[in-house]
């Protein structure tokens, strides 16, 4: 069985350990380094459809294989904490940019969640799908809130802090107040209920969040932000 190790603080990493013939495949453009003894393959992972239905969500069509004997190390792309939830014959729907590796077991899809859940959380009309058995590793921007909810517990979550949830939870769409707080609260226009039994993810920033502070120090054409030449 692979061996796995999250390591780092404020924008952690994943080290990966694979004995010969073990493998696990990782989303594209994650990957920081690998033992010249580690295999890599493009692979279709779960079949043409699954893949087809992958680009759906905004991901890859292909994704990288690794197989071992070796050592490989992965990361997000914001700054944050990788996290791993153990499958076990269940099923997570997810931000597919959250996505890092996981084992063969575990088949990896996409699912239509609805209008209000999907477009709010800045995921279009789908969501990444991990279905099977074996370990997922997720990333989440910032901190990560972890909640698992009883049966009938509710908890809102402003739309794009959702990160991931076990498939089969309840879920709504609701405005965060009136019109007052909907313009200068500056908590975002929705909420997404989510109703236990299960596990909900949260990213503690959002991705609009990282770019709405990044953006003013972005060179401009023309002048404006900051520009260094060599």
């Amino acid at each position: 069985m692979p061996k796995y190790s999250i390591e780092g603080n404020d924008f952690q990493h994943l080290r990966i350990t694979l004995e010969p013939g073990e493998r696990i495949y990782v989303d594209g453009g994650h990957l920081i380094s690998k033992d010249s003894s580690v295999a890599m393959r493009t692979v279709m992972q779960g079949g043409f459809l699954s893949a087809l239905k992958r680009t759906l969500t905004g991901s890859t069509f292909f994704v990288t294989e690794l197989e071992g004997p070796g050592e490989a190390v992965l990361a997000g792309v914001f700054p944050g904490k990788v996290f791993e939830i153990d499958l076990n014959g269940n099923s997570v729907l997810a931000e597919s940019h959250s996505f890092l590796a996981a084992e063969e077991g575990v088949n990896y899809d996409a699912k239509m969640v609805g209008i209000g859940a999907g477009i709010l959380a800045g995921e279009g009309l789908f969501f990444a799908r991990f279905s099977g058995r074996g370990k997922l590793f997720l990333h989440a921007y910032g901190g990560l809130v972890a909640r698992e909810l009883r049966p009938n517990e509710r908890i809102q979550v402003e739309a794009g802090h959702l990160l991931a949830f076990d498939e089969g939870m309840r879920y709504s769409v609701s405005t965060v107040g009136g019109i007052r707080s909907m313009l200068f609260s500056h908590e975002g226009w929705f909420f997404v209920s989510l109703e236990g039994p299960g596990r909900a993810y949260l990213h503690t920033v959002t991705a609009q969040q990282l770019a709405y502070v990044i953006e003013p120090f972005l060179p401009r054409q023309g002048g404006g932000g900051i520009q260094i030449n060599f």
